[in-house]
């Protein structure tokens, strides 16, 4: 095999990984659906029993993985008035214990309860089911269950 050949191949390879990268790290962006406005956000967080606000500033929060802003919880309801890091796969969990690194999520991963999915980057309101009780739990979590990253975490109690 000549060097160019090889060259060709390496640059290629190279080119068409960072195609796919890029598509997985877009193709959540390009068909999320409309985010809740903020009276939406307002509405759902009415009577929220708990809040909490998302940092940037948590350990294993990093320049793709992030979350800020205000969230409510109540028994109806998950709310932020904030960011996301965009991202596919996005869950949010409930823990009885705070958390913020991947270290930490997977450890206590059996204790926590998954609330459901989130589908939007810039707020969100996300059904709590009705056999889960946000006051059995002190922290909410977003998590990218895709690739078993660590996005966010926030203390109610």
């Amino acid at each position: 095999m000549t060097l160019r050949a090889l060259t060709l191949i390496i640059t290629h390879g190279l080119v068409g990984f960072a195609g796919f990268a890029g598509g997985v790290y877009m193709l959540p962006i390009l068909t999320a659906p409309p985010a809740p406005n903020e009276g939406a956000v307002m509405a759902a967080s009415l009577g929220a029993d708990f809040s909490a606000q998302f940092r940037k500033s948590l350990q294993d929060s990093d320049a793709l993985h992030w979350g800020e802003g205000m969230v409510s919880i109540s028994k109806d309801h998950i709310t932020l008035l904030g960011e996301l890091a965009p991202g596919p796969d996005y869950r949010l969990y409930l823990s009885p214990q705070f958390v913020e690194t991947e270290a930490e999520f997977n450890r206590l991963k059996a204790s926590m309860v998954e609330v459901g999915d989130i589908k939007t980057f810039s707020n969100f309101v996300v059904e709590v089911p009705e056999q889960i009780n946000p006051a059995d739990y002190n922290t909410v979590i977003v998590w990218c269950e895709a690739f078993g990253e660590f996005i966010t975490a926030a203390q109610y109690q």
